[in-house]
């Protein structure tokens, strides 16, 4: 009697865990056009990228360009309509939901390298960044060489967290490293004296001190110690989602839209606080906008 409930429970356990399997075995345009909804993952702090405004939006250039890449997802299956279902994700957690199914498609401020590239499928390129440091600006640091006894904060399962950890042990463990969940509470720590630098890529450092009380008192330096693009994530061997979604947004960066939408972030006023970035695109930037490719850096 035992075994036969032992074996009735797998079997219940086996009809459970079919739909799920079906779910992810099912292409995601396939399943999109089934169900007229699309899981757009994004970050809740990653200034000017994806975050949330004073109204509690959504918001930033990379979530701006994932709406408007929905255009070519709804021409190709033919919807008039999409809903929408919006995923806050977290640097530790937005690979693993994309890997799952939980997201669709990420677009955030997500480094693309060949480490990323084997558990997850990123986008064209959207964005080209180098990795530096966020000082108080009476702080006498200038670059990464000035950093001995210092505390350094970076915020956790960030390609910066790696880079900043490999410095350190180069560097005979002179840093004391803490980590933070997210950006603003990696730049609170910074606020706060609990640490004197804050390493991350460099337009998510101006996009916190554009956050800033007094963004004045704070300045962005050192030579980079990487140079990085951003893509879009979504799950590896969904060929045709990726190939819909490159379109749309090689459409944007070839038309000139795309610096547009750039434009609109990084050198107008931008909420919460209406203060200007007023970072003009790098000539990367701009050659990527001219030959999109989805090729990583790192």
């Amino acid at each position: 009697m035992i075994n036969r409930v032992r074996e009735w429970l797998l079997a219940g356990l086996g009809l459970l865990a079919a739909p799920l399997a079906c779910a992810q075995d099912i292409g995601t345009l396939d399943r999109i056009a089934q169900t007229g909804t699309i899981n757009l993952g994004h970050r809740e702090q990653s200034v000017p990228f994806s975050y949330y405004d004073q109204k509690n939006q959504v918001v930033g250039y990379s979530h701006e360009l994932m709406l408007r890449v929905l255009d070519t997802v709804k021409a190709e299956l033919k919807l008039p309509a999409l809903t929408i279902r919006l995923v806050p994700v977290t640097a530790q957690n937005r690979i693993p939901l994309v890997q799952n199914g939980t997201v669709d498609l990420e677009c955030g401020s997500t480094t693309h390298n060949a480490e990323r590239a084997r558990q997850v499928a990123f986008s064209t390129s959207i964005f080209v960044v180098g990795t530096r440091l966020l000082v108080r600006r009476d702080s006498g640091i200038r670059d990464f060489a000035d950093l001995g006894g210092k505390t350094v904060v970076v915020t956790a399962g960030t390609t910066s967290e790696r880079l900043l950890r490999t410095f350190d042990e180069r560097q005979g463990g002179r840093l004391q490293i803490v980590t933070a969940r997210d950006h603003g509470e990696s730049f609170k720590l910074l606020e706060a004296g609990r640490a004197q630098a804050f390493m991350m890529d460099d337009a998510l450092l101006y996009g916190e001190r554009a956050k800033a009380s007094r963004p004045e008192d704070w300045v962005v330096v050192g030579t980079p110690m990487s140079s990085e693009v951003y893509g879009c994530m979504m799950r590896r061997g969904d060929t045709a989602f990726k190939q819909v979604v490159d379109r749309g947004l090689e459409r944007l960066m070839r038309s000139g839209e795309a610096q547009r939408i750039y434009a609109k972030w990084f050198q107008r006023p931008i909420p919460p606080k209406g203060l200007n970035l007023n970072w003009p695109p790098s000539e990367a930037l701009l050659e990527l906008y001219r030959k999109p490719n989805d090729r990583p850096l790192g």
